[in-house]
């Protein structure tokens, strides 16, 4: 990867991507310490000294603004209310004919999508800050400190509402900065601001398990993290390539077809889908707790989800969270890939399986391959989605523990991605000759 870097560098017209895809990510970073218009920094940064975390309610949000939700800043909603709108527009492709219509279009329709998820993307916007002036206003919620009880300059309901769109418009901006980086940069710009929320986070996390469990503990932590980091670089990277045989096809005076090639199947084939659904999912008893806490007498329930189902550490919130995650999985592949679309399209083009009739046969088998491969996929995203909460219970690392869940799994994912952008782009520029 390093030497990949290196030789981009001395391209010169790499090196101008690289350059500015650095510059859109320092903004990115910059506004996630610009506080909002109406909230007072110095008194949200003593609110925070003592409590560290705050809600884990609000952990997945913050770890994908890098922190900036902690903050109160411009950019607080960070990048998250364009992957909710991006994932609802890509379920509602297989509810909505219109969506479906739309992906089947080919760019033109995808386009169209894409301006769907922006649209949505504001809405969403809109809806999580108003949220967010109520946690503004009762601060003790958000950074589980009860000692703070206002950060914001103004209660009135002009600073709430220029709060409200200061943060939608930060949101707009990550969006465009995100498309700069994708037209203009290296990388899809999206991932790579994804990548940049969690990697700021990492040096504090790690510098906290030094300073409360101490120098052992931390350089066993750095040794595990590059195993677990080698361990999800190499099923990242595995595959079932299904091999397909084009049959040779006279049209006019011209032969096509005759081609050999093959359907990947990743192992991981949902990404890191089913670990976001399952952990927002797995926050709504946080949620009800939370409203139920301000009744004077709340039925007994309350109290069972609060010490099973709200803290990682407990088994029943580990064995609930690995089969949300093993659910999620099949259900998101089930969504994503659709066998019989995929038989259907090979046998319009005279694509066939070696050994495997066209048509149903072939969409059986794909379906056979696909739930088996899926199973190690779901048990793989379960094991590196549980690190975090078995970090809790041994070595009192909180929930952000760096090396597994979310964020190990797309730091690795967007770095792989663009590594190969990379060389995909120095192959163009640099190649060999036949005769050397």
């Amino acid at each position: 990867m390093l030497t990949a870097f290196a030789r981009a560098f001395k391209t010169p017209d790499l090196r101008k991507k690289l350059l500015f895809t650095g510059f859109i990510m320092a903004i990115f970073r910059l506004g996630s310490f610009i506080p909002a218009p109406g909230i007072s920094y110095v008194e949200v940064q003593k609110c925070r000294a003592p409590g560290g975390q705050g809600n884990q309610l609000l952990g997945l949000v913050n770890l994908f603004s890098g922190g900036g939700l902690l903050q109160l800043s411009v950019f607080a909603l960070g990048i998250m209310p364009y992957i909710t709108a991006s994932i609802i527009i890509q379920l509602l492709t297989v509810v909505i004919p219109r969506f479906e219509t739309l992906k089947q279009e080919g760019q033109a329709g995808q386009a169209k999508l894409t301006q769907y998820s922006r649209y949505l993307t504001i809405g969403l916007a809109v809806l999580q800050s108003s949220t967010y002036i109520t946690f503004a206003r009762n601060p003790s919620q958000l950074f589980n400190n009860p000692a703070c009880t206002s950060i914001m300059t103004d209660d009135g309901f002009a600073t709430a509402a220029m709060i409200v769109l200061t943060m939608t418009a930060g949101t707009g901006l990550i969006m465009w900065l995100g498309e700069l980086i994708t037209a203009r940069g290296i990388g899809n710009g999206m991932s790579l601001l994804i990548f940049t929320s969690i990697a700021a986070g990492f040096p504090a996390s790690l510098w906290g398990i030094q300073q409360s469990q101490g120098w052992a503990t931390f350089i066993g932590v750095i040794v595990l993290g590059f195993g677990i980091i080698a361990a999800v670089v190499f099923v990242e990277q595995c595959q079932r390539r299904i091999p397909v045989q084009y049959a040779k096809r006279m049209i006019g005076r011209r032969m096509y077809g005759g081609t050999s090639t093959y359907i990947p199947l990743k192992v991981n084939q949902a990404n890191v889908i089913p670990v976001i659904f399952a952990s927002s999912l797995l926050a709504l008893p946080g949620l009800i707790v939370q409203f139920q806490n301000s009744n004077p007498d709340p039925p007994g329930w309350v109290g069972w989800l609060q010490a099973n189902m709200v803290r990682g550490d407990h088994p029943y919130y580990m064995i609930t969270y690995a089969a949300l995650i093993i659910f999620f999985t099949f259900f998101y592949v089930s969504i994503t890939f659709n066998p019989t679309e995929v038989a259907d399209n090979m046998k319009k083009y005279g694509g066939f399986i070696p050994g495997i009739r066209a048509g149903r046969p072939t969409a059986e088998y794909l379906n056979y391959v696909l739930n088996r491969i899926t199973v190690p996929g779901a048990l793989y995203l379960t094991a590196v989605s549980l690190i975090p909460l078995v970090a809790l219970v041994m070595i009192g690392a909180d929930q952000n523990f760096p090396f597994g869940g979310t964020s190990i799994l797309i730091v690795v994912g967007v770095g792989l991605e663009t590594v190969k952008q990379i060389e995909s782009q120095l192959q163009q520029r640099h190649y060999e000759g036949f005769l050397r």
